[in-house]
This record gives structure tokens, sequence and C-alpha cells, in this order.
């Protein structure tokens, strides 16, 4: 009997764990289920980035793609509208570079390009939901920068109960490192780095030697050629499942199935990033992360035309070894006037502005950089970057419906969020957002004016009270102390002894 409560009070307590973890994971949120079929979001100013902004405007919406963006939209009768009068449309923002959402930054081994974030995603972490609250529609989750070669990265959405609901594109690309991991030196990192690819050279020329004396074997013909030869004619045999998992994504790599996202993170690590990219031939599909102080090989990543995501400091100090004075460079605006293309990441752990992509921007504005240039590069760059150009980063007809609903421009922080649709659903609105709700303050209650009625009820409740009050003193003046008639004196009188 007693086993038998101890299992059910377990069985209670573990639903309710279980009803505590989905309300964490849409807590900001609404349902993605039963949206629907078409929305129209209308009188708004939209800022479409890849076009002119456009007032008074409308954004159709149908089974979560754009179909018309103008102000000339007719809105169809069976369409749920949305009045977004003196609000702003924005596309939703991306962040490019992000480990936050896995259980672990960085493996301890060096290489290991088997591995997929996929495995380590926690769709209840807080970082989703900041993500969404901030106005972050989608979140390259890839491995940090503390490593050689690392796993497999993806794009997913901020909301969702599993990797897989999440998920917008998988296997999008490997993390590489020409700076020294902990404890090694840049010996090492690029002797690590060169290794692995010489490695996979002679992984693939055994595969492809075997594979062509089973193709022998197949047509009954006998082997009259060497190895060398074998491996060559064997090559072109080769198929995906005959590779294990790391060596499939190394050879992904080289076929421009993944990208490549090197983290270069200061000067000297550039020219040893562009040598092996260009070696093993997957420059053209490379993505530079940098650090600040990388910004000082300006001219050879000029000459190799990737695109950069930027450091989250995004300011170079020097200071001058003669005179000690110290001289800012904003890296941002020596990328854009080298003519590279960039993206913008948030700060993950600050409790500042700089948390939020469009300060970000804002900050680039202020730099000089030109307000289109500055949007694309929190919406559109990085979704070019992922190769889902032609789906996110923009308001434009056919592509996804990720949209933010600002207060104001989003590149006045007084601006609000307001709302967040994904895929066409309402996924995030700030009036429903408990955290948010919890920290501004509540609204006074004001005492209400006294009525004629109650002022007669407070006046008869007082005469009242009056009149038991002098009942209770003529009765307390009949009634004879006990004692010596102090408060505290025993009863009986005398000293209590």
């Amino acid at each position: 009997m007693q086993s038998s409560i101890k299992d059910s009070t377990l069985n209670s307590m573990q639903f309710r764990a279980v009803i505590v973890m989905i309300a964490v994971l849409v807590l900001p949120a609404v349902a993605l289920a039963g949206s629907p079929a078409k929305l129209a979001l209308t009188g708004a100013r939209i800022i479409t980035v890849s076009g002119d902004d456009i007032r008074n405007g409308t954004v159709l919406i149908e089974n979560g793609k754009i179909t018309a963006v103008g102000r000339d939209v007719s809105v169809p009768y069976d369409a749920m509208e949305v009045d977004c009068s003196g609000k702003v449309l924005f596309p939703g923002m991306i962040d490019p570079h992000s480990a936050r959402g896995l259980d672990v930054a960085n493996e301890s081994r060096d290489v290991t390009p088997y591995v997929d974030v996929y495995d380590a995603i926690d769709p209840s972490r807080v970082y989703f939901e900041e993500s969404l609250r901030r106005g972050v529609t989608s979140v390259h989750v890839m491995v940090s920068n503390n490593c050689v070669v690392g796993g497999k990265s993806r794009v997913v959405r901020p909301i969702g109960r599993t990797p897989d609901d999440m998920t917008v594109r998988a296997e999008v690309g490997l993390k590489l490192s020409t700076s020294p991991k902990g404890g090694y030196d840049r010996m090492l990192q690029l002797q690590s780095l060169r290794s692995t690819f010489s490695e996979l050279d002679h992984y693939l020329e055994r595969v492809a030697e075997r594979r062509y004396e089973e193709k022998l074997k197949e047509d009954d013909k006998p082997l009259t050629v060497g190895p060398e030869e074998a491996r060559k004619r064997g090559k072109e045999l080769v198929r995906d499942e005959d590779l294990d998992d790391t060596h499939r994504a190394l050879d992904g790599l080289r076929k421009g199935r993944l990208s490549a996202w090197i983290h270069a993170g200061s000067a000297m690590d550039v020219r040893p990033a562009v040598d092996i990219a260009t070696k093993q031939g997957f420059l053209d599909d490379s993505v530079f992360v940098i650090g600040v102080d990388t910004v000082r090989a300006i001219g050879e990543l000029k000459a190799a035309k990737r695109p950069i995501v930027v450091p989250v400091d995004m300011v170079r100090r020097n200071r001058d070894p003669i005179t000690g004075d110290v001289t800012e460079e904003f890296v941002p605006a020596a990328l854009h006037a080298a003519g590279l293309t960039f993206a913008l990441q948030p700060s993950p752990n600050s409790s500042m502005a700089e948390r939020f992509l469009n300060y970000q921007a804002a900050r680039c504005v202020r730099h000089g950089i030109p307000r289109r240039v500055a949007l694309k590069s929190i919406t559109l760059n990085p979704a070019n970057m992922l190769g889902l150009g032609d789906q996110l980063g923009s308001i434009e007809v056919g592509k996804i419906a990720n949209i933010v609903v600002f207060s104001a421009d989003p590149l006045d922080f007084n601006a609000k969020i307001e709302q967040v649709f994904i895929d066409g659903i309402l996924a995030y609105e700030r009036s429903r957002d408990p955290r948010i709700q919890d920290l501004l303050p509540k609204p006074k209650v004001e005492a209400l004016a006294p009525t004629e009625e109650s002022t007669e009820e407070g006046a008869k409740s007082e005469s009242e009270g009056d009149a038991d009050g002098k009942k209770s003193e003529a009765k307390s003046s009949e009634t004879p102390p006990k004692g010596d008639g102090t408060p505290n004196a025993p009863a009986g009188g005398g000293s209590g002894q």
C-alpha cells in the first residue's frame, strides 16, 4: 500500500514536471498550431530591407509564406486582419553564430566533424526564449571556437518542443579554427588541421581501391591494374554510404554540401585560413568568424572576398607603446570600407544593450555605416551566409513570414518589440509575456469617492460605536479593581508574596 501511494505521488510529481517543462518551452509564445490559413498585417510602415520602405502598407500571408507586400494590397474576405497602424514591420532577425543553445560549447577532442549539434540542442534553455523576446526568429547553432574541426551546425527557430520542431535547415556547416584552441600553440593547431585533411585523402584512396575491386567481382572480371590505378578508377565509384561519419562530413565540406565557418581570431590566423580553404577547395563556401584584432589583416580579408561574422566587441583598441594614447577602430566600418559583407552578433552574456541585434545595427549607423547596410547585417546578410537568402532575411513575396512588429523604428532604442510572427504564426506577444509583466509596475487602484449612502452608513456606525463605548465605560466604573488597582498586580492584593 505504501509503495502504491509512493508511486502515485511520483507519477503526480512527474506529470507536474512535464507541465512545467511545456510551460517553459512556450512561456512567451502562443501555440504554433491552429493558425489562420490567411493573415493580413495592415496599416504599418514596412521595412523590407531588400527594397524601399512602404508607408501604410499591408503584408498578406498564406500558409506561412508572404504572398503580397505593398500599399494597394486587397485583403481577402477570409483572411484574419491584424491592424498594425502606427507600428513598424521588420524581418525576423538572425543570430548568425551561437553555441548557447547547446549543453556544452565544445567537445574535449580537437577534431569532431562526426558530431551534430542536433544531439545537444536543449529547447528548454532560456536563451531561446530570450532570443524570441528580442526579435530573433532564426538561430545558427554551432559549436564555439575552441576546436580544430568541430561538428555540424543547423539553423533553428527559437521555439518548439524538440530539435526537430525547431529545425529550419540541418547540417549547414562545419566549424574550423586556425586560432589555437586551449592547450595548443599555433604550430600544433595548424598541423592538426593539415593532418586531418591528409588522413582524409588516404582514407578516400583506400575506399576507392576497395570499391574498384568490388566492382570487378560483381562484373566477374580479373584485377589487372596496380593499386594506384585502382584508386584512380575507383574514385568515381565511392558513395556516401561507403564513408564513416567523420570522413563523410569532411568530404561533404570539400564537395560543397557543407560550408566552412573558419575562426581566425587574430591577424596572423587569416593567411593560414585562406591557404587551407583554398587548397582543400572550399574557400568559395567559407565564412570567416573573426576577432577584433583580425581587422589588422584587412588586406588579406579583402582579397579573399568572403563574408565575415563580426566579433561581439566591435571595437579594436590600440595603445601607442610610446605615448600611451589609446585609439579605437570600429571593426564593421573597416569591413564596410573594404567592400566586405558582414553579419553582426548579439553579446550573449551582456546585461547591457549589446545583447540586442537591432542595437548593434544602430551602433553601425552611429559610426557612419549606411542604414541599409546596417539593417542587412542582422537580416539578409546572415541569411545569405546560411544558404537561406531565398527564404529569410527580408519581407518579400515568396519568403517565409518571419516578421517582427516594432512600436517604432528598429534603430530607435526606445522601440519595443510588440509581436513576433514565425512562419506566419503569432509566436510572441509582449502584452502576454509573463516575465515582462512581472517586471512592469502594477497599476494603482484608486479609492472610490464616498457616496451619500455610504456616508450615512458610516455615520450610523460611528454613533453606534460611541453608544457602545459609553456603556463600556459605565460598566467599567461599576466594577472595583482587583488587588491594588495596578494593571499587573496579582489577584488578592499585597505584594504577591
